[in-house]
């Protein structure tokens, strides 16, 4: 019998915000500024105002800027904080003073990483690994591909990888966590996986600089003895509509360095034709939402559709959500080559094989 490994654990560091005494904001919406300014005299900050600058003093060693951003979270829409940039407690010299302005985080990061606009502390205290759910050819059953999905142990209880990538794209470390996710999958599956595909979730709006950003994956996988082309790296169709420029480059650095390209969640209409179309994936995920409309026709027509057109691009079509064997001979009949969901395994910790007899 296959016997359980332990999954590869992993705690991240995450800068979180220290007491400051200095405050600077900068924005080009000169009308936040004003409301801004308001609620830091209203905590007894000095406030030196310049056409889109705001210089905040505090004289009590930190606690009045503590409660100007509790205040704040609650004086300013979402929109008003994601256009104003904050730096705390900058340096003295102009041009050190000039960039931190300039890389600082905005003001809707700043305050989730305060904890102040999300649970930040669930990351910042998480164990991360990830945990698999098998992928099957319907033809046979044969477990061809495991898709990992990240968790972290968090306070005594686990954490489910929405939340995670929820808190850390509140507070500007969406980048870093899909990094970290892509190198978990990796590490875990190292010595159990053998010649199956490993599909991960990954954010292509994380990627600017391919060369940097993609070397620990490329490290990772070397590490865990794995090929390239077994990594299957899956792109929501809502977050490929966002910016299709920057999602064709990414998807070009993957696959220059090896690596697959999963389309996920598609569903109906003409968006995800052309979105087909245009990504020419190596894999085409039904969504849940989809499966699970069936057996209704309008369903039924619709995966009939999906995946011919993926089978003409030369994909392969794996319908999630699969929980019944009425579902999955459906999906089979309807064209689906592969499926995963409950019927064929829940998301768990890694298994080692069974010994050959």
């Amino acid at each position: 019998m296959a016997s359980p490994i332990g999954a590869v654990r992993r705690r991240e560091e995450w800068p979180l915000p220290e007491a400051a005494t200095r405050v600077l904001l900068a924005t080009a919406e000169e009308n936040v500024l004003p409301a801004v300014a308001a609620v830091a005299r209203s905590v007894g900050l000095s406030v030196f105002s310049a056409p889109g600058l705001l210089d905040l003093s505090d004289e009590r060693d930190g606690v009045g800027v503590e409660l100007f951003f509790d205040r704040l979270s609650r004086a300013l829409t979402g929109a008003e904080a994601e256009a104003v940039r904050v730096a705390t407690d900058p340096a003295e010299e102009y041009t050190a003073l000039a960039t931190a302005l300039l890389t600082a985080p905005t003001l809707a990061q700043e305050l989730a990483r305060r904890a102040v606009t999300a649970e930040v502390g669930v990351l910042a205290e998480a164990e991360l690994w990830s945990a698999y759910q098998p992928v099957v050819a319907l033809a046979d059953r044969a477990v061809v591909a495991h898709e990992a999905l990240l968790r972290g142990d968090s306070d005594g209880r686990t954490v489910d990888g929405g939340d995670l990538f929820f808190v850390a794209d509140s507070a500007g470390w969406l980048p870093r966590l899909d990094r970290v996710g892509r190198e978990c999958a990796i590490a875990g599956a190292a010595g159990w996986l053998g010649g199956a595909d490993l599909f991960v979730n990954t954010q292509p709006t994380s990627v600017l600089h391919p060369d940097a950003d993609l070397a620990s994956t490329v490290e990772a996988l070397e590490a865990a003895g794995l090929q390239p082309r077994q990594l299957v790296l899956e792109v929501g169709e809502r977050a490929a509509v966002a910016d299709r420029g920057h999602l064709l480059a990414v998807l070009e650095s993957y696959r220059a360095r090896g690596w697959r390209v999963a389309l996920d969640e598609v569903a109906a209409g003409w968006s995800s034709r052309s979105l087909l179309d245009v990504v020419r994936p190596d894999v085409v995920k039904l969504g849940r939402a989809l499966v699970s409309a069936l057996p209704d026709d309008g369903a039924r027509a619709v995966v009939r559709t999906v995946a011919g057109h993926a089978h003409r691009l030369g994909a392969v079509v794996v319908a999630e959500g699969v929980e019944t064997e009425q579902v999955a001979e459906e999906v089979a009949a309807l064209g689906a080559d592969l499926a995963q969901g409950w019927l064929f395994g829940r998301p768990a910790a890694p298994v080692s094989p069974a010994p050959t007899p």
